[in-house]
C-alpha cells in the first residue's frame, strides 16, 4: 500500500511539474515578454510543438537524475531542493539554447533566460506548497509511518529523541523491542525482547519500518532480525553505532558485492559533476582572457617598468589530493633576496610589495595568470584556496580536517574568500567554510560564490 502510494504521488509530482512548465513558459511570453523587457515573442503552433516535445521529457529525466522524484520525508528544509531545481533549470536552459544554436527549433535568449528564472522559482515554489500540505496532513494524523525500534540503547534513545524533535517526519513510534531493558525509554514503551519481533509483524499491529539501532556486539542477530523483516514486506533501516563518525550525506559505492560507506560524500567525485565544472572552467577561461587580453599586456608592461625582476612570479602550492604545483601571478613583490621568504605571511603595509604590487593584489589582478593553471587543470575558478606546502604541514597537524580541502581542485576564489576569511585570517574558520564547500558543491553554488566574488574584491579588507 506505500509503496502503491508513493507511485501515485509520483505520478501526481510530474503532472504538477508538467503543469509548472506550461505555466512558466506562458507567463513569460505573455506577461513579463510585453511588461518587463518588451519583448515580443511569438510562436507558431509548429514551434510550441516541438518546445514542448523537447522541454517535457527532458525536464522529467533531469528532475530524475537530481533525485527530485525520491521521497523527502527525512529533509528539514527545501533549501536542497531548491539548489537541485536550480540545477536543472540550469542544465535545462544550456541544452535549450544549444537546441536553438542547431536551428532544430528558434527560441529567443531573453526568452531562454526569463524561462529560466521563472520556472526555478515557481517550481520551488510548487514543491513548497507540497512540503507544507504534507506536513500539515501528518500533524492531523494522515501519512504516518508507524516504526519499531530494536535497541533501547544510546543509539536508540538518540533515534527517539530526533524523532520527537522533527514531527514533520511523520513517524510513530509503536515501541522499543530489547533484552536488557523493561518499561519505558524517553517515553516510549519497552513492548518486547528482540526476539519478538517476527510475532509482531505477524501480529496485525501496522509496522511501516523497523529501525535497528543494537550495539556492535549484537551484530550477529542482524542477519535473523533483517530477514525476519524481509520475509514480511517490513522496511529494515540500520542506524549503525559509528554514525557519530560520518557525514549527513555519506556516500555508498560496491567494491564487487562489497559495500564500501564513505564518511564524507564528496559531489566532484560523480563524473557528471566534475565534467560540467571542468567545462565551465575551459570556456569561462577562454573567453575571458580574450576580453581582458589588454588589461594583462598593461599590468605586465607596468610590472616589468617598475621594478627588477620577472613578469610571471612561480610558487609551490598543495593541490587536489596533496600534488605539489606551481601556482602563476604577476609578480607584486621586490625580487630582491632579504624581500623572499615563503614561509611567512603576507601582511599589511608589507615592504615586500612594490608599489604597482600594491594596486595589482588590493583588487587581486595579480591572480589573472591563474587562468593558465586553470586551463592545465591544476586548479578550477572555484574552490578552496591553495596554500604553501610549508603551511600544509603545520596546519594538518594543528587544524582539524584541513586536509579534507584537497580533495576538490583549489580555486581563484571560493566559499571561505566571499565569506571574509582571506589571507591573514582565522585558519579554523576557513577550513570550515572549506569543508562546507567540499561536501556540499553545487552548480548554483559556484555561481553564488561567483558573483559576491565581484563585490568582495572591489571591498576586501584582507587583500594586501
Amino acid at each position: 500500500m506505500i509503496r502503491e502510494n508513493q507511485q501515485l504521488f509520483n505520478i501526481l509530482n510530474v503532472m504538477f511539474d508538467i503543469i509548472v512548465l506550461l505555466i512558466s513558459s506562458l507567463f513569460v511570453t505573455n506577461i513579463l515578454a510585453s511588461r518587463l523587457v518588451n519583448m515580443e515573442v511569438v510562436f507558431s503552433f509548429e514551434t510550441w510543438l516541438v518546445f514542448f516535445i523537447i522541454l517535457i521529457p527532458s525536464y522529467i529525466f533531469l528532475y530524475y537524475i537530481f533525485s527530485l522524484y525520491t521521497p523527502k520525508r527525512t529533509e528539514k528544509y527545501i533549501f536542497s531542493t531548491a539548489y537541485a531545481i536550480g540545477e536543472a533549470n540550469l542544465i535545462e536552459f544550456l541544452l535549450l539554447f544549444f537546441v536553438s544554436f542547431l536551428g532544430i527549433v528558434y527560441l529567443p535568449i531573453n526568452f531562454l533566460v526569463g524561462f529560466l528564472f521563472v520556472n526555478t522559482i515557481i517550481a520551488t515554489i510548487e514543491r513548497a506548497i507540497i512540503r507544507i500540505f504534507l506536513r500539515s496532513m501528518r500533524s492531523k494524523g494522515f501519512n504516518i509511518k508507524y516504526v519499531l525500534i530494536v535497541g533501547a540503547g544510546e543509539v536508540g534513545e538518540n533515534l527517539v529523541d530526533t524523532i520527537k524533535e522533527n514531527s514533520y517526519l511523520g513517524y510513530h513510534i509503536i515501541g522499543f523491542l530489547d533484552d536488557k531493558k523493561e518499561g519505558s525509554v524517553n517515553g516510549v514503551d519497552i513492548i518486547g525482547n528482540v526476539d519478538d519481533l517476527k510475532n509482531i509483524l505477524d501480529s496485525k499491529t501496522i509496522v511501516d519500518r523497523v529501525i535497528i539501532s543494537i550495539a556492535p556486539r549484537h551484530y550477529k542477530a542482524l542477519e535473523s532480525l533483517m530477514s525476519t523483516c524481509e520475509k514480511n514486506g517490513v522496511r529494515a533501516d540500520i542506524v549503525p553505532d559509528y554514525y557519530r563518525y560520518l557525514t549527513s550525506h555519506p556516500n555508498i559505492e560496491l567494491l564487487d558485492n562489497i559495500p564500501l560507506i564513505s564518511a564524507r560524500y564528496l559531489p566532484l567525485d560523480i563524473s557528471y559533476n566534475s565534467i560540467i565544472k571542468r567545462v565551465f572552467d575551459i570556456i569561462f577561461v577562454i573567453i575571458t582572457s580574450i576580453i581582458i587580453s589588454p588589461l594583462l599586456l598593461i599590468v605586465a608592461f607596468f610590472v616589468k617598468v617598475t621594478s627588477k625582476g620577472p613578469i610571471i612570479y612561480k610558487q609551490e602550492r598543495v593541490g587536489e589530493d596533496g600534488k605539489i604545483f606551481d601556482i602563476y601571478k604577476f609578480r607584486s613583490m621586490s625580487s630582491e633576496n632579504e624581500y623572499i621568504d615563503d614561509k611567512v605571511w603576507t601582511k599589511k603595509d608589507d615592504p615586500r610589495i612594490t608599489s604597482v604590487g600594491k594596486i595589482i593584489r588590493k583588487y587581486s589582478i595579480d591572480e589573472l595568470p591563474q587562468f593558465y593553471n586553470i586551463l592545465k587543470g591544476d586548479m578550477s575558478l572555484i574552490g578552496p584556496r591553495p596554500e604553501r606546502p610549508y603551511f600544509v604541514n603545520q596546519f594538518k597537524e594543528t587544524v582539524p580536517k584541513y586536509m579534507i580541502k584537497h580533495h576538490v581542485k583549489p580555486g581563484m576564489t571560493g566559499w571561505a574568500q566571499i565569506n571574509g576569511f582571506r589571507g591573514n585570517t582565522s585558519i579554523v574558520k576557513r577550513i570550515e567554510y572549506d569543508i562546507y564547500y567540499v561536501e556540499n558543491w553545487s552548480i548554483l553554488l559556484d555561481l553564488k560564490i561567483f558573483v559576491k566574488t565581484i563585490p568582495t574584491l572591489l571591498n576586501d579588507k584582507n587583500a594586501y
